[in-house]
């Protein structure tokens, strides 16, 4: 598996620090980033998601800890719409340029305005992913605001 992700190349040209992580993705779990989590030895609220949707039909990019769930009225209101949706997956993979499982909210064949759940920021490194199913990067989830000039909100479901 390469390690150099259009991702990884993102992350070089902005001069951040960070390190690259590999792990054995299962294309069959019921949720990719617990699977991830487990895979690394790391706490699931420490491993993050991204996910692409719909705000008022434009596109964003979501990132969230891998074990909660966005809240589609919190994720609207971040970006001033009125209501929002998931991508398909096949619209996903078309507006990044990355497969599902492996979707980068860094070098996106389309940058997309991006929101990062406020709660993330609470620890010093959180594993997000490298471009490639089964490669994850580490960096300080500040890093990863700035990075991408995100909204940082509530945007979990309250449980």
């Amino acid at each position: 598996m390469s390690k150099t992700t259009r991702a990884t190349l993102f992350l070089k040209q902005k001069g951040a620090q960070f390190t690259v992580h590999s792990y054995d993705y299962d294309p069959d779990a019921d949720k990719v980033g617990i699977q991830a989590a487990e895979a690394l030895g790391e706490r699931p609220d420490r491993v993050l998601k991204t996910l692409m949707a719909l705000v008022d039909g434009k596109p964003v990019c979501v990132v969230v800890p891998s074990d909660r769930e966005v809240s589609m009225k919190k994720l609207a209101a971040v970006f001033g719409g009125k209501s929002a949706q998931m991508m398909k997956p096949a619209d996903a993979e078309r507006a990044t340029g990355y497969v599902v499982g492996g979707i980068s909210p860094f070098g996106q064949k389309k940058a997309a305005p991006t929101a990062v759940e406020a709660a993330a920021l609470t620890h010093d490194l959180v594993y997000l992913n490298g471009g490639q199913r089964g490669l994850q990067v580490r960096l300080k989830p500040s890093d990863i605001a700035s990075l991408l000039n995100a909204k940082v909100a509530p945007l979990v479901s309250d449980e």
